[in-house]
C-alpha cells in the first residue's frame, strides 16, 4: 500500500514564543505556540513539530512547561526537538506529552546517543534531524552543520545521513540552510539523495513557498512535508495544501 503523505507545520522556538528566520537568522516573530498548534490541529496537520531553536546553543534544556501546555491543546502527534542530549532529557520531554524527540547536535557528536533512545522508547519516536550546506568539497556537495546551523563540521551529509539510518532511525529531518525560510523551493536534490540511502521516512524541510514545492518534494522522495512560515503567515491552509495534493493524486491523510 502507497504511503500516506504527512502534511507538518514546524514552530521554531524562541522564549517561548514561535518564530521564523530566514536561513537561520532574521528572526521573526509568529505567535503563541499553544495557540498555534491548537489551530494548525483544528486546520487539519498530520502532525506538529515544535523546535525550541536556541537550546543547544544556550546550552540548556528544551522549555517542559510549553511542551506541556502544546500537550493539552493537541490533537495529533508532536515531535519536539531542541536541547534533546541522551535519554534523560528525551524521557522529560516525552513525559510532559510529546509523542516524539528529535536530536541534532548531540546525536553528531555522540552518535551512540541514536541507539540509546532507539532502545529506550522505540524506532518511532526518534526523529534525527540534519542540518546541511551545499559544500562542493564534499562527496555529495552537502556539509553537515550542527549548533542550529552555526558550526561547520567537514562531515558529509549524506554519510552521516547513512548512518543515522544505520542506527534504525525511523525518521531523518534534513533542512538545508540554503532554501531556509527564502519560499523559493525546498533542496530537492539534497531530499533525492537521502532518500537514495535510507527506507526511513525523510521530511522535506526548508524553503516551501508554494504549493507545487511541496508536490516536487513528493516527487523526490518525501514522506512528510514539513513548513513554517507559509502556514504561519496563511500564504498556504492546510486544507488548499491537501486538496492540491490530492488532485495531483498524493496519498494524504
Amino acid at each position: 500500500m502507497e504511503k500516506k503523505i504527512k502534511i507538518m507545520p514546524c514552530l521554531d522556538m524562541q522564549n517561548g514564543r514561535v518564530v521564523k528566520g530566514v536561513q537561520f537568522v532574521d528572526i521573526k516573530d509568529a505567535g503563541d505556540p499553544v495557540e498555534c498548534s491548537r489551530a494548525y490541529c483544528e486546520a487539519g496537520a498530520d502532525e506538529i513539530a515544535l523546535l525550541d531553536i536556541t537550546a543547544t546553543v544556550e546550552d540548556r534544556a528544551t522549555m517542559l512547561e510549553v511542551v506541556r501546555r502544546v500537550a493539552n491543546v493537541a490533537t495529533v502527534p508532536f515531535t519536539v526537538g531542541g536541547g534533546i542530549r541522551d535519554c534523560l532529557s528525551a524521557d522529560a520531554v516525552l513525559a510532559a506529552g510529546a509523542d516524539r524527540v528529535s536530536t541534532s547536535s548531540a546525536a553528531f557528536r555522540k552518535p551512540e546517543v541514536i541507539a540509546e533512545m532507539i532502545r529506550a522508547f522505540g524506532r518511532d519516536r526518534v526523529t534525527v534531524a540534519i542540518d546541511a550546506a551545499i559544500n562542493t568539497a564534499m562527496p555529495s556537495g552537502y556539509e553537515v552543520f550542527i549548533d542550529g546551523g552555526r558550526t561547520a563540521t567537514g562531515k558529509d551529509a549524506i554519510e552521516w545521513a547513512k548512518q543515522v539510518s544505520d542506527y534504525g532511525a525511523a525518521t531523518i529531518l534534513p533542512t538545508s540552510k540554503s532554501t531556509d525560510g527564502v519560499r523559493t523551493g525546498y533542496d530537492l536534490p539534497l531530499i533525492r539523495k537521502i532518500r537514495e540511502i535510507t527506507e526511513a521516512d525523510v521530511v522535506a524541510s526548508g524553503g516551501a513557498g508554494t504549493l507545487e514545492h511541496f508536490y516536487e518534494a513528493v516527487q523526490s522522495g518525501a514522506t512528510v512535508l514539513l513548513a513554517a512560515s507559509v502556514f504561519h503567515f496563511k500564504v498556504i491552509t492546510i486544507p488548499e495544501l491537501k486538496s492540491y495534493l490530492s488532485g495531483k493524486g498524493v496519498p494524504v491523510l
